[in-house]
């Protein structure tokens, strides 16, 4: 129930605990996103980015599977569909039983950013569907993630009265796709967004932060971790050093067996301690 997350959220907001939302671009992800969510007895959200359905070559394959896990798994388990720019896409979604999506239109200027997410939050909200948001462009494409460049708290606020979004992404000094974890984010910045934004708060990028920055954000008001690119770090290692011992090795699932177990635990490390 989309009630339940909700509730989640605004819980975990009180608490100053966050929820981790991890990218899967595989079968292999999701079934280690939601084993590490199980191992842990975490809630966990697991994200279909708009790049992922590109790589897929379209949205339902991949989805229903996703739903699937997710309806049968020991935890709450929340399909998001990630960093959407077609709207289309999103009513794909709604109609796949997608309850979560984040609309990213921050590369519209910004009257046209609120008119296209306030369209798509009163279609989504309407299928009882929660929508993510976020000004700017998030790191690592040159936009609102990039160095120095920072979410006004009030113009933060201005936009989620002006599109009721229900939770929306800030940039504080994280940056997507890092190959390290050297980002220093801003706590004092996120502590004002907190202040003066109603709604929990995201951060993107969040692979190239060390888990005491993690815990430094969280303690100032983030609500939902995205993570992405640490997961395919962690698989890629595993099945490196799988074939870098077997040599002649061909079968997939000797190799990728290891890597769904590698992000098993990542996962569930790192659920723990956005939880704490």
């Amino acid at each position: 129930m989309i009630e339940d997350w909700t509730t989640l959220f605004g819980e975990r907001r009180a608490e100053r605990r966050a929820v981790g939302a991890f990218n899967a671009i595989l079968i292999e992800h999701a079934e280690a996103i939601v084993a590490g969510a199980e191992l842990s007895g975490l809630p966990v959200i697991l994200q279909i980015s708009q790049n992922a359905v590109r790589y897929h070559g379209s949205l339902a394959p991949f989805a229903l599977a996703c739903l699937r896990l997710a309806s049968e798994a020991s935890v709450p388990v929340l399909v998001h569909l990630d960093h959407v720019e077609d709207e289309a896409l999103i009513h794909e979604g709604l109609e796949l039983g997608i309850t979560s999506v984040m609309f990213d239109a921050a590369k519209s200027s910004y009257s046209e950013n609120v008119a296209r997410t306030r369209a798509v939050v009163e279609r989504c909200h309407a299928a009882g569907c929660l929508v993510e948001a976020e000004l700017g462009e998030v790191g690592g494409k040159d936009g609102a993630h990039a160095p120095g460049v920072r979410t006004d708290p009030r113009e933060a606020a201005e936009f989620v009265a002006a599109t009721g979004v229900d939770s929306l992404a800030v940039a504080v000094g994280s940056s997507h796709a890092m190959a390290d974890r050297s980002a220093v984010l801003d706590e004092d910045l996120i502590s004002a967004l907190a202040e003066s934004v109603p709604v929990p708060l995201v951060l993107h990028g969040s692979s190239g932060v060390s888990d005491d920055g993690l815990r430094g954000a969280v303690a100032n008001g983030i609500v939902k971790v995205n993570i992405g690119t640490r997961l395919n770090q962690v698989l890629t290692e595993a099945v490196r050093a799988v074939l870098g011992e077997r040599e002649l090795l061909t079968d997939p699932r000797r190799y990728l067996a290891p890597g769904r177990d590698a992000v098993r635990d990542e996962v569930a490390r790192l659920l723990t301690v956005l939880a704490k």
